[in-house]
């Protein structure tokens, strides 16, 4: 399918809803437990969230007014600071990220055609126009509200995210071609995609929903290989 801007800002919208009613209902003791991700608590992952709002928004600032400024100062510094915010409490993370996500909206909702339009340049290096930017952000809530493990998975993403998401990630990997050549058959609707990499191509099936997990890299937990032995492994796409 061909996302839209609109697309991606609802999903934005979506996300950021689904995050903070999730959040709303934590207490402290909830936050402390460990997410879906490894060697990352709860906190972790929320005060990553709220960093990557600050960072994106780095990205449409620059796209505002020209001034270069880059989504984080290092990625030492981007490491250092959810590991300072996973030391903050429960509420005061919630806050941030509330906060952070509010200003990303504004920030947004303010770009002028023209400005959607101009290159920014994301963490990994690769240059953009900013009408990418939420996108970017879309994925980051949408993902991790299933990397929290609070009984959010996949299955409760927008249906019409979940195969948006899955042209991405199958674009990257074949780009990337580092990992297993695959057939990608989603059982419960059409969708198919085909991802270059090593070796004869898999058929690996599913649902759509634990697809797209299995595509992010989580646990495949429904999917099937019916002519091989094994569900092939993937490495990290992002």
């Amino acid at each position: 399918m061909s996302r839209t801007l609109v697309d991606s800002r609802r999903w934005i919208q979506q996300g950021t809803k689904l995050l903070a009613d999730t959040l709303a209902g934590l207490d402290e003791a909830s936050f402390s437990a460990p997410s879906a991700l490894p060697g990352w608590g709860r906190k972790h992952l929320v005060a990553h969230l709220a960093a990557n709002g600050e960072a994106i928004g780095n990205l449409v600032h620059w796209a505002a007014t020209g001034e270069r400024t880059p989504m984080y100062a290092s990625p030492e510094q981007r490491d250092a600071d959810i590991e300072a915010g996973s030391l903050l409490s429960g509420p005061q993370l919630a806050e941030w990220f509330k906060r952070s996500a509010m200003r990303l909206d504004s920030a947004m909702a303010a770009l002028t055609e023209r400005q959607w339009a101009a290159e920014v340049v994301t963490t990994q290096g690769r240059t953009v126009p900013a009408s990418e930017t939420p996108w970017m952000r879309a994925r980051e809530v949408m993902v991790h509200s299933a990397d929290l493990a609070t009984g959010i998975g996949f299955r409760d993403l927008p249906a019409d995210f979940l195969p948006a998401l899955c042209d991405d990630i199958t674009a990257k990997r074949s780009g990337a071609a580092s990992g297993p050549a695959l057939i990608v058959q989603a059982t419960d609707t059409r969708h198919r995609w085909d991802v270059a990499g090593t070796g004869d191509p898999v058929l690996v099936t599913a649902p759509l929903a634990a697809i797209t997990a299995y595509l992010a890299g989580r646990e495949p937990h429904g999917v099937s290989a019916p002519d091989a032995r094994d569900v092939p492994a993937l490495p990290a796409w992002l």
